[in-house]
C-alpha cells in the first residue's frame, strides 16, 4: 500500500474506513471505474407519500400550463424564434430582458440562500430530473419488471422471451413518453396551436421541426433509460456548487452517528446500550433504497439528492424492531454533533436582506414597466421645411401596447411649447394590445421659436382621458443662425 493510501480515511461518523471500502462507497462505479448500475428498491412511508404528492401536483402544472391562459394570452410562453415572450399572461420584449435578467439573479440567490440553509432539497422534491426519473419512468420500470430483485435477476438472465418483452415493453413506453414530454416542452416555445398544425400536417411538411423533435425525444430517453442518477451525480452543476455552500448549520439528511455506532445487527432481546452497541442494526435497508446507490451511513455525500428514500427505511426497519424512529433524518451537522437546534447564520441573513431588496426592486420594475413604449424617428435623409412662418420636421413613429385592452391616444408636444402635430390621418390613433403600431406625423414650430439648427423636443402619447403613457426626447431641426 502507498504511503497515500495507509492514510485514515473517515467517513462522517468519525470512523475509520479501509480505504478499499471507501472507494467501494462511490454508489455508482466500480473499483475499476465501470458503470454500476443501480436498482433501488421501492421506497414507501411518509415522506415518499409527501413526495408523491408533489411530484403529482408538478406534473399536472406541467402538462396543463401550455392550454392555460390569462386576458387571451398564454399563461407561460417562451419563442426566441418569433420574440414572443408571455409571463403569468403578462407580455414582454426584448427591450423587457433587463427585468427578466434581474428576475434570473434574484432567482439565482435564491437558490443560493435555500441550499445554504435546507441543502438540495430542491433535488429530492421539486427537480425536474428527479421527478420524471422517480415518479414516472421508474414507476413504469416497477410496473414491469418488478421490485428490486426481479429485476436484478431480470438483469443477470439471458434474453430469453421473458426478458425480451419485458424490456422491449419498457423501452417503447420510455420512448412513447419522452415523445410526449417533449411535445409538451416545446408547447412552452411556440404554443400549442402550432404544435398541433405541425402535427396534423405530418413530418414531410416540416422536416426540420421533425427532426427537432426526435433529437429532444432521443435525449430524454437516453437520460431516462441509460444516463439515470448520472445525471445528478456527474452532469448537474447544482450538485457542485452545493459543496461550497452547505456548512454544518444546513440542514440536510443525515444518519445520526452518535446514536447509530457502534453497528450491530439485530438481535431479539438484546440490551444493546449495555452491550456497547448502536441502534443502527446494520440492515443496508437505506443503502437498497437509494436512487444514487450510496451509504449515507458514510457521511454527506455529493452523490446524496436528499430525496428521504432512507429515511423511510430506515423508520420502518426502527418501528418494525422497536427503536425510536429518527435515525436518518432531516438535520444539520451541529444539530448531531453537538445537540444544537438549527438557526440563521450571519452569512444567511446577509444573503436574505440582498434577495428581499432585488425581490423589491424587481416588483417596482414590473409595476412599473409602463403600459406603452412609444418611439419617433426622424427618416434617413430627411430634413426641415420652411413654410408659412412655421419650421415643419417629419417623424416616423412606433407605438408598442403592452398590456391587455386596445389603447386610442393622441400625440401632442411637451417641450418647448407652442409645438404643433400634424397627423396624416386622424389624431387619434388606434393600438392594439400587445401589437406595434408605426405611423408618420409632422410636427411644425413657429420660425421665431426654433434658434438653433438642432434643439431638443420631448414629444408625448396621452390616451384619451389626458394621461400620458410615454414620452420620447428626439431632436427637432431648422435653419442655421448666426447668433451675435
Amino acid at each position: 500500500m502507498s504511503e497515500i493510501e495507509e492514510i485514515e480515511v473517515r467517513g462522517g461518523q468519525g470512523q475509520v474506513l479501509d480505504p478499499e471500502t471507501y472507494r467501494d462507497s462511490i454508489g455508482t462505479m466500480e473499483q475499476s471505474g465501470k458503470r454500476k448500475w443501480v436498482f433501488p428498491r421501492k421506497p414507501k412511508g411518509k415522506f415518499t407519500n409527501y413526495r408523491n404528492i408533489v411530484s403529482y401536483i408538478l406534473l399536472i402544472v406541467y402538462f396543463v400550463v401550455p392550454f392555460l391562459k390569462i386576458n387571451g394570452n398564454p399563461f407561460f410562453l417562451f419563442n426566441v424564434i418569433d420574440r414572443e415572450f408571455f409571463i403569468v399572461g403578462q407580455p414582454f420584449y426584448p427591450q423587457d430582458f433587463f427585468i427578466l435578467t434581474l428576475g434570473a439573479i434574484a432567482s439565482l440567490i435564491f437558490i443560493i440562500i435555500f441550499t445554504i440553509a435546507f441543502g438540495r432539497i430542491f433535488c429530492g422534491w421539486i427537480c425536474p430530473q428527479t421527478i420524471f426519473m422517480e415518479s414516472v419512468f421508474r414507476k413504469i420500470e416497477y410496473l414491469i419488471e418488478g421490485d428490486r430483485n426481479k429485476q436484478m435477476k431480470l438483469d443477470k438472465q439471458e434474453w430469453n422471451s421473458e426478458k425480451i418483452w419485458k424490456r422491449g415493453l419498457k423501452w417503447t413506453v420510455y420512448i412513447i413518453i419522452s415523445l410526449i414530454i417533449t411535445h409538451f416542452m416545446l408547447m412552452y416555445i411556440v404554443g400549442y396551436k402550432e404544435i398541433f398544425r405541425i402535427i396534423s400536417e405530418g413530418p414531410f411538411a416540416h422536416p426540420s421541426n421533425f427532426i427537432i423533435m426526435i433529437l429532444f425525444t432521443s435525449a430524454f430517453y437516453f437520460v431516462f433509460a441509460w444516463f439515470r442518477e448520472q445525471v445528478c451525480t456527474l452532469v448537474c452543476p447544482y450538485g457542485r456548487l452545493q459543496g461550497v455552500l452547505i456548512d454544518k448549520d444546513t440542514i440536510n439528511v443525515f444518519y445520526d452517528f452518535k446514536r447509530g455506532e457502534n453497528r450491530s445487527k439485530w438481535r431479539k432481546g438484546e440490551d444493546r446500550k449495555a452491550a456497547g452497541k448502536g441502534d443502527c442494526i446494520d440492515c443496508h435497508q437505506c443503502v437498497v433504497v437509494c436512487p444514487t446507490g450510496i451509504d449515507i451511513r458514510d457521511g454527506q455525500q455529493l452523490e446524496c439528492v436528499n430525496c428521504t428514500a432512507c429515511i423511510d427505511a430506515c423508520d420502518e426497519v426502527m418501528e418494525k424492531v422497536g427503536l425510536p424512529k429518527g435515525l436518518i433524518r432531516y438535520a444539520s451537522e451541529n444539530e448531531i454533533e453537538k445537540q444544537t437546534e438549527f438557526k440563521f447564520t450571519g452569512r444567511m441573513k446577509g444573503f436574505a436582506i440582498v434577495l428581499v431588496a432585488l425581490v423589491g426592486f424587481l416588483s417596482f420594475l414590473l409595476y412599473n414597466r409602463g403600459e406603452m413604449e412609444a418611439k419617433f424617428i426622424k427618416p434617413a435623409g430627411s430634413t426641415f421645411f420652411v413654410r408659412d412662418g412655421k419650421i415643419t420636421n417629419t417623424y416616423n413613429y412606433t407605438f408598442l401596447n403592452k398590456t391587455n385592452e386596445k389603447k386610442i391616444v393622441t400625440i401632442k408636444v411637451i417641450e418647448p411649447k407652442h409645438g404643433e402635430v400634424i397627423y396624416s390621418a386622424s389624431s387619434k390613433i388606434p393600438v392594439e394590445r400587445d401589437k406595434i403600431t408605426k405611423g408618420t406625423i409632422n410636427i411644425s414650430f413657429p420660425e421665431n421659436e426654433m434658434n438653433l439648427s438642432k434643439q431638443n423636443i420631448t414629444i408625448g402619447v396621452y390616451d384619451m382621458k389626458g394621461k400620458l403613457v410615454d414620452s420620447y426626447q428626439t431632436y427637432f431641426e431648422g435653419p442655421f443662425k448666426l447668433q451675435f
